[in-house]
């Protein structure tokens, strides 16, 4: 697809010094930024922001083999305790010989996220047997997508494992996609469906943000943009996470890298592929796709590419898109364009945005960049109380927030102390995300 207007960063090439010092002093950045016209390149070096995210960028591509080692010893520690039944008895079962060893990848070994959610089941109020006369925005739909957006970051057979025996529904395969900028597999996804046989629901859930991944990281913080004539500007990081973009190359595409390398599976094509299939199958299915942070990315973005390639067969299933503290993914004709199919002749995209979340909040909506969600946006505030608004209170970080966000972040922690006895205990915490609201 021929684009225009292209904004495109490349942080490896760019020295951290010459950051540090841009924001500071008037040096220009022109020489490490390319497609852009000269009146962005004159906001670009006038814009703290595109600097400040350049510089982070760059920190955390610096730290990335640190900060994945931390991330094996912190969730080999926790997995160590938990299956061996907190420290005391780990240590105990040390001093007589029965410790038990977790292992990465079993289906006993839970992520950071997996420890900081406890919960395993579904919704228990709903009868999955009512799946087939639910419209998309049913409570039952928004409770799967939020589990499934969880379970997503846990390895193949804890999925697995959670959705066969805990929610009694059909794992269909796990993901692990090859990101073509990155030359190597970044991107992950699972695919389940109610039923094996004569499925009413199938449904797709990217991977978030991993807290120990600094490519994710990269990506959220990430600005560059191509400019598609025909639905605006979208983010280059989250079209290269599902394979349909590569800024290495001068090159521009949605389907000249169809033909890949079986050991290379490229997130849009196998899954649109993948889902023709069980279409084929159950013929009365519906789809949903859904995600996390960076997942609710590649689910709505997913989901829009599926319009501009005109994929008539999954459109026609396609019921409904959760996303779930979802970073903005285009501009605003990227949102009048997603509104005038995902949510016509209904809405089928639900945006849940909680509290003060940083991360929908990025990329920046301001002068420059013009970032944009559309559609509504289900905000739930610290009293988990739920709003329609077209956006989130303070959407562009701004400094006179910090003090209200900071007393809400203690009142967070005081209610989580307590709120499962009011509640129920459904709303108890485990001691590891109390400690986590302290830091």
């Amino acid at each position: 697809m021929e684009t225009t207007g292209d904004l495109i960063a490349y942080p490896e090439r760019l020295s951290l010094l010459k950051l540090i010092l841009s924001v500071m002093l008037p040096y220009g950045l022109r020489s490490h930024l390319t497609k852009c016209e000269d009146q962005v390149i004159l906001q670009l070096n006038q814009n703290w922001k595109m600097k400040l995210s350049l510089i982070l960028m760059k920190i955390v591509g610096y730290v990335a083999g640190p900060l994945k080692a931390l991330g094996i010893l912190v969730e080999f520690l926790l997995n160590l305790f938990s299956q061996n039944g907190g420290l005391l008895r780990t240590l105990f079962s040390l001093l007589n010989g029965s410790m038990i060893i977790p292992k990465r990848g079993s289906e006993e070994f839970l992520s950071l996220i997996g420890h900081l959610e406890r919960r395993t089941d579904l919704y228990k109020s709903i009868s999955k047997d009512d799946l087939s006369v639910m419209e998309g925005g049913d409570r039952v739909f928004a409770d799967i997508s939020a589990m499934a957006s969880t379970l997503a970051y846990e390895n193949k057979l804890v999925i697995r494992k959670r959705v066969n025996q805990h929610w009694k529904m059909h794992f269909v395969e796990f993901f692990d996609f090859w990101d073509d900028h990155l030359q190597k597999k970044s991107t992950q996804a699972f695919v389940l469906c109610d039923k094996e046989i004569d499925a009413k629901l199938i449904l797709v859930a990217f991977r978030g943000t991993q807290l120990f991944d600094a490519d994710d990281y990269i990506t959220d913080l990430d600005f560059s943009w191509y400019d598609y004539a025909q639905i605006g500007k979208v983010h280059l990081g989250f079209l290269e996470a599902l394979g349909l973009a590569n800024r290495s190359i001068d090159k521009k595409y949605s389907h000249h890298l169809e033909t890949q390398d079986i050991n290379k599976p490229l997130a849009y094509f196998v899954l649109c592929q993948k889902l023709k299939t069980l279409l084929q199958i159950h013929k009365n299915a519906k789809l949903i796709v859904t995600g996390h942070s960076l997942g609710g990315a590649l689910a709505i973005l997913f989901s829009a590419m599926l319009f501009v390639n005109e994929e008539d067969k999954l459109l026609e299933n396609l019921l409904a898109i959760y996303t779930f503290g979802q970073p903005r993914v285009g501009d605003k004709e990227f949102g009048d364009f997603m509104d005038s199919t995902v949510n016509q002749p209904t809405p089928r995209y639900f945006r849940v945005v909680y509290s003060n979340d940083l991360i929908p909040r990025l990329p920046f909506d301001d002068g420059l960049f013009k970032y944009k969600h559309f559609g509504v946006c289900l905000y739930y505030n610290c009293f988990y109380h739920q709003k329609n608004l077209a956006e989130a209170p303070n959407r562009d970080l701004s400094l006179l927030f910090f003090i209200p966000i900071r007393i809400t972040a203690i009142w967070e922690l005081l209610q989580c102390l307590v709120l499962h006895y009011i509640r129920g205990e459904s709303f108890k915490e485990t001691t590891l995300s109390i400690i986590s609201r302290i830091f």
